[in-house]
């Protein structure tokens, strides 16, 4: 499997990037199966990769409150 090219991707950053003294993730929705997400502090630094639904699934729980933590 080859490495995914972040060099290429559009980030945006977590709607709630203004609250907590910065303290947000940024991902980038360029690519079909995977989606990045990498600390907003840190634009150089490691991203993590998940698998678009794992992703999409983890923000719906997000949303409604459901997610155990």
């Amino acid at each position: 499997m080859r490495p995914l090219d972040l060099t290429v991707a559009t980030w945006r950053a977590s709607s709630y990037s203004n609250q907590d003294g910065g303290q947000c993730v940024e991902v980038s929705d360029d690519f079909t199966a995977f989606v990045p997400v990498r600390d907003s502090k840190n634009p150089h630094g490691p991203a993590l990769t998940f698998a678009a639904d794992d992703w999409s699934s983890f923000v719906s729980a997000v949303k409604s409150g459901t997610l155990a933590v």
